[in-house]
Parts: C-alpha cells; structure tokens; sequence
C-alpha cells in the first residue's frame, strides 16, 4: 500500500461522503437510457451475458447500467464506500452485482482471461503509470475482448478554466511522462447537497502521455480501434468558464481497444 493508493482512497472515501458528482448512484435508469449512458455510439455490440468488469468504477453508476441490459457484473474499486453504493443501488433496481475492494494495479484476485469487456470511467491519471494497469488489464480480458477507458486528453492534464488569463489558456507544466499534477476541484463536482468539501483533499492526476498510452496498450496486446474525443456542445459560451475550455481543447479521451 503505497502513498499513491493512501491518498485515493482518502480521496474517494471523502467524495463518497461529501456525495460529490461522481458518486451519485444513477437514478430512475431504465434498459434503453442504460446503451446511451455507457455506449452512445453502439460500439460494444451485445451484452447480455457477457462478463463485465467496472474498473475502478464504483458508485453506482455504469455498473448498474451494464447489469439492466444483461450483463454478468463485477465492480471493482479502491473505495469501500462507493462499492456500497453500488450494492445499495443494485437492491433498488433488483440486479445482482460482485464487488472488490483493491487497487487498480493489482488484479491478481481475478483469473487469466475472464472478462468479455473492461469498462474503466475516469481514473487512469490518478496512478503514475498507465503500464502497470494495461498489464493486469491485458491478463483477465479474453481475446478479442474490449478494454475502454477514459482518461485526460494528455496535453490538458490538470488544466481547469481558472487556466483562463482574458487571453487564452495558459499551460503551465511539462509535458512529461508521469508529471504529478494538483489542482482544485472544478464547481460542478459538488452540489447545494455537498458536506464539507473544503475538508476533502484536492484532485491529484500523473500524465500519462500520449506515447505513453499507445505504446503501453500495443505493449499488452491491444489494439486501438475508435477514439472519442469529448468536446462541448454548448453555444457561445463565456470565455473563461468550463464550457469555454473545452470548445478550445476536448479534456478527457475515451479509448476503445480490443485484446489480441
């Protein structure tokens, strides 16, 4: 347990409290809301019966979608408290799920080849190296099996619209492979219903840069099939807010990849 996986679960089990953004369970889903939430564009084919791991996905979220539309689910997460979120919820909705506790860099609690998808939200910047992930990744996917993950668009690691000058978006770091980066939460991952924000450690992220990415997922037997880069739809907007920010650069990617 080093001082990487201390400070996230830390973290995670005091957004969990705080009932911040991303763990909020979903809400009043149902089966045809479940495809658009976790495959808008239709990517990953059929579900029903596939085995489906969430990594590092707790809180009741994309889980509980996979379940409704048929999916054998396991979630897996540093949070204890998040996975009770997704327990919780899953009674709601009368889906059955399997939780694990651990960090992401360690799968050893699961077998060789045992997963037909690997679904991973926004979390891969939150460990220094995106290898050691791929790693245990690539050794329970079944072949031709589906990895996707989001992270942070490399280039934009830690930039939030406080960035904003009245010029233009000032990147302040190097580009570097494994940079550790901090910065404040943005005001959208807490709601009137937050407790104690102020209390809870800032977001600490490591870029992972875009080499870094493509070589190490070659590296571990997938292959790149579709990108989607996420960028804002909003009209016009204010220059100097969030909304601004990504019409200018799409912060996040998600990458869709298939095991060898």
């Amino acid at each position: 347990m080093d001082e990487v996986y201390k400070y996230n679960l830390k973290r995670w089990e005091s957004l969990a409290a705080a009932n911040a953004l991303f763990t909020k369970p979903v809400k009043d889903l149902t089966k045809k809301q479940s495809r658009e939430y976790i495959d808008p564009e239709n990517i990953l084919g059929k579900i029903e019966g596939k085995q489906v791991l969430c990594l590092a996905g707790g809180g009741g979220q994309q889980s509980i979608a996979f379940a409704l539309l048929g999916a054998d689910v396991t979630v897996f997460d540093i949070s204890p408290a998040q996975l009770d979120k997704d327990l919780n919820t899953s009674r709601k909705y009368n889906v059955e799920l399997s939780i694990q506790q651990g960090d992401m860099r360690d799968l050893s609690c699961f077998g060789k080849k045992k997963f037909d998808i690997i679904y991973q939200p926004f979390s891969l910047n939150f460990v220094p190296d995106c290898s050691l992930v791929f790693r245990e990744v690539s050794r329970i996917t079944k072949s031709r099996g589906i990895y996707t993950f989001m992270c942070s668009n490399p280039f934009f690691t830690g930039i939030t619209e406080k960035n904003w000058n009245g010029k233009g978006i000032v990147l302040n770091s190097e580009y570097k492979e494994g940079e550790k980066v901090s910065y404040s939460d943005q005001d959208w991952v807490f709601t009137k219903s937050t407790k104690s924000k102020d209390k809870i450690n800032p977001p600490v992220e490591y870029r992972q840069t875009l080499s870094k990415l493509i070589n190490s997922l070659y590296e571990n037997a997938f292959t790149l099939f579709h990108l989607t880069e996420y960028i804002s739809e909003t009209k016009n907007p204010k220059k100097g807010s969030w909304e601004y920010l990504t019409k200018i650069a799409p912060p996040w990617l998600t990458f869709w990849t298939r095991r060898k």
